[in-house]
């Protein structure tokens, strides 16, 4: 009788319809994008075959700074050991503001974040603080 009482009281059904919507709300996040921004896990040809993820790349990063301009400075080492063809596949990168992103909420202005994608690996992301990025000779490599 307890156990029926309490599974039909209000405070049990309220806690049931709270998780409901929360499980809802994974699941319609899960389906949109593990990453930061709108981009699939499964890559489109134009012969609407599909490409299957491998995973994440190896990656390291190192601060340091600038012995000219005492300015901060960050290297990101990313190893991609399974590119067939490592001369026809470059990694590409992009800077997105923390406004743009969906993994945080509330975004965080002091923040940027780089991103790093190439074929068939997931993209992966950094969180970097919001400076200018000095793209000088020699500064930002890639």
């Amino acid at each position: 009788a307890n156990y029926l009482s309490h599974t039909q009281g209000k405070k049990h059904q309220a806690g049931l319809a709270r998780r409901a919507a929360m499980e809802a709300k994974l699941a319609r996040q899960k389906d949109g994008s593990d990453v930061m921004m709108p981009m699939r896990s499964v890559t489109q040809t134009s012969r609407s075959q599909t490409k299957v993820k491998i995973g994440r790349p190896g990656y390291e990063v190192s601060k340091s700074r600038d012995p000219e301009t005492n300015a901060r400075c960050l290297t990101f080492e990313l190893h991609y050991p399974e590119l067939d063809d490592a001369r026809n596949r470059q990694p590409r990168h992009r800077f997105m503001s923390a406004y743009e992103q969906r993994v945080e909420t509330p975004p965080d202005g002091s923040y940027q974040y780089l991103l790093v994608a190439c074929d068939p690996y997931e993209t992966v992301g950094f969180k970097v603080p919001n400076e200018k990025i000095h793209r000088g000779e020699g500064k930002f490599v890639t």
